[in-house]
């Protein structure tokens, strides 16, 4: 019994050790009396639903959180909301669920916990565990309608990741990172429900690419006839700006932007 007593002690002293007091004051996170980070809340909605950024205290933007609604929302439970996070540092997203009372806290509560913030940088191994274990994979929704357009126009990629045909935006692209040899994006419709991702290798010089569509729920790899040789492209939209303007175009024409 003694025995028993002892090694519940020491978990328990471990578990109280282990705990970590998050404050918020100011838009100052604290962790164990430790500032950590800066909050940027931006309303959206009328101030019905926020979105956040994330800055170190020396002023490095680290984390976006931003309200995603391509989500279908949880039939069984109206308490909260989809957010999206980008860990800018490494180039990791996750979905996570926030309070539609405490969208605030909620996201004080997940960087602070989670133990992400590493000087005035993000640590990748927390990240992931934070991801693995808050983290949510909710269904896409699909139900969307396309801008009424003259397809005849042709696209135009913005420095701004917005998409313009005929002088109308008709979405927007963004870039998830690289991995594995493989430059990662996602599609979105001006409304900011995702319709596509798409990856692809050789840069400029891609001759295909996977496309994952929500609208069908199919993941499949798309030809990209080019006859380019492409050694060097300095654009200020993205480094792979000719081989998105082709997938964009692929994505008009196919009814899925």
């Amino acid at each position: 019994m003694k025995t028993i007593f002892t090694v519940l002690c020491v978990i328990g002293i471990n578990i109280f050790l282990s705990a970590q007091k998050v404050d918020y004051k100011n838009n100052i996170i604290t962790v164990d009396g430790q500032k950590i980070g800066k909050v940027e809340v931006q309303k959206q909605n009328l101030g019905l639903t926020k979105n956040f950024n994330l800055y170190s205290m020396e002023g490095e933007k680290l984390v976006i959180a931003v309200l995603s609604t391509e989500f279908e929302g949880d039939k069984n439970d109206n308490t909260t909301m989809y957010y999206r996070f980008t860990f800018l540092p490494t180039n990791q997203v996750g979905i996570f669920k926030l309070s539609t009372l405490g969208m605030e806290k909620g996201f004080v509560n997940l960087i602070g916990k989670g133990g992400v913030v590493e000087g005035n940088s993000l640590n990748e191994a927390k990240i992931t565990e934070l991801i693995a274990s808050k983290g949510v994979s909710p269904r896409t929704a699909v139900n969307y309608t396309l801008v009424s357009r003259n397809k005849n126009w042709p696209i135009e990629l913005k420095e701004t990741k917005a998409i313009e045909q005929g002088g109308e935006q008709i979405g927007f692209f963004t870039s998830t990172g690289s991995r594995n040899g493989q430059d990662f994006y996602e599609f979105f419709i001006p409304g900011g429900i995702l319709v596509a991702k798409v990856n692809f290798a050789g840069g400029n010089n891609a001759q295909n690419f996977e496309l994952f569509s929500a609208k069908d729920n199919v993941r499949k790899v798309v030809s990209i006839p080019q006859k380019d040789n492409v050694k060097f492209l300095s654009s200020a939209v993205d480094p792979n700006a000719l081989t998105l303007k082709r997938i964009t175009a692929w994505l008009v024409q196919n009814g899925y932007l």
